[in-house]
């Protein structure tokens, strides 16, 4: 009634299209499907983000929005470095696969969709994403960009390798780096000795992914039994969440994950990268990263990018900076940001990338567990995450803090929640 007299008050929420999500506390219930609004045009990229301190509620929305999307007939794909989704792979039918050092599964990050090497001779379209994968890690690793030289050395190795197998090891390419054939140095007016030191470096980096620390996860063929029509399907990387190499090991299983994604039909999938501060922290794997985020439109994908904020990105570039400018990037790629409460430090910081007026900035710092502030284009929703008695089990990752359940419905404050 209040509207009808004074019609400004609040605007109407988004259309009911999709899973319920929670309460829009401006308006009414709050329903979000990212492949809905793309169709009627409110949105231009169907990508998420979402930030938010630790234990505001950011964990269980992401578990909540995979359980109800998935009763829409969605699929879902997710790299879990800390090994929370277990209980939701369960409650549909299948485990998480695990891959650890030294463990059974392999996964080849090499790999590539099979219609991309089946019956076709384009080897140039094989060599471009490998090599554009292993100089990432490479990068990575060393802590700076590659020399030109050494980048050569990467690419006649990784050319190499292609032409020799369809679908190659990283093990193929530290060969071909180690042991560079006398054709391919004379190609690039050196001998095979001036090309061997050319390569040494990112042969001793590679070779720690098959040969040392990490050796026993990226080290032989792919072993996963795994189908790209299963409706969920979890990377449990939790065996080196710890691990500095985590940017190394979560690019390598993000790489393979998309050429799942490529040898299959297209399908409309959430992919759900968890504490993706691991890869966007680090200036090569982000490169990577946003170049891959490009090609979710052509799969039918919806990339959902976990963070705890904003300025993990950054904090290695000065203004102006190349890092600076590739946070723009991923953030300009993922039109939608659920932005859950944010400390007063980071709030400013966030609501300057984020684009947010004065009363948004001084309302993240203050949002209680829960409640997000949903910014879909240039618009703001502020809502309250609902999550069911039934499906507590499935979204809870704090019990060890909690000694009796609740029968809430909400996650507002007091309640359990991630």
């Amino acid at each position: 009634h209040l509207q009808s007299v004074y019609p400004f008050v609040s605007e109407g929420g988004l259309p009911g299209a999709g899973p319920l999500i929670g309460k829009d506390l401006l308006g009414g219930p709050f329903c979000f499907d990212p492949w809905a609004l793309y169709r009627s045009g409110r949105l231009t990229n169907p990508n998420v983000l979402v930030l938010g301190q630790l234990g505001r509620g950011k964990s269980t929305f992401v578990k909540t929005l995979v359980w109800r999307q998935l009763a829409f007939g969605r699929r879902a794909w997710i790299v879990d470095p800390k090994g929370e989704y277990g209980p939701l792979a369960r409650a549909v039918g299948t485990s998480p696969v695990a891959l650890a050092p030294g463990g059974a599964m392999r996964l080849n990050p090499l790999d590539l969709p099979g219609q991309a090497v089946a019956g076709h001779g384009d080897v140039e379209g094989r060599v471009r994403p490998r090599l554009e994968l292993t100089a990432s890690l490479v990068a990575s690793s060393l802590g700076r960009s590659l020399s030109p030289e050494e980048r050569t050395a990467l690419e006649l190795a990784v050319r190499a390798a292609s032409e020799r197998a369809e679908q190659p090891l990283l093990s193929d390419v530290v060969q071909e780096l180690l042991e560079p054939a006398t054709g391919l140095a004379r190609a690039v007016g050196t001998d095979a000795t001036g090309l061997r030191l050319a390569g040494r470096a990112p042969a001793l980096e590679l070779r720690r992914m098959v040969k040392g620390d990490l050796a026993g996860m990226f080290d032989g063929p792919t072993s996963v039994a795994s189908h790209p029509e299963t409706a969920l399907s979890v990377l449990d990387l939790s065996a080196t969440f710890s691990s500095p190499a985590l940017p190394l090991i979560m690019t390598c299983a993000t790489a393979w994950l998309q050429a799942m994604l490529g040898s299959g039909p297209p399908a409309k999938r959430l992919v759900v990268i968890d504490e993706g501060w691991a890869i966007l922290a680090d200036l090569a794997t982000a490169r990577w990263s946003q170049a891959t985020f490009k090609l979710s439109r052509a799969f039918g994908i919806s990339n959902v990018v976990v963070v705890h904020r904003l300025s993990d990105l950054r904090a290695a570039g000065t203004d102006g900076s190349v890092q600076q400018k590739l946070a723009d990037g991923l953030l300009a790629d993922s039109e939608t940001r659920v932005v859950f409460g944010q400390p007063a430090s980071e709030a400013e910081h966030t609501g300057r990338m984020l684009k947010l007026s004065r009363t948004e900035i001084q309302l993240v710092g203050q949002l209680p567990r829960g409640v997000a502030l949903w910014r879909l284009g240039d618009r703001s929703y502020l809502v309250e995450l609902l999550v069911a008695d039934a499906e507590r089990d499935l979204v809870d990752t704090d019990a060890a803090m909690v000694e009796a359940p609740t029968t809430s419905a909400s996650i507002a404050p007091g309640a359990r929640g991630a």
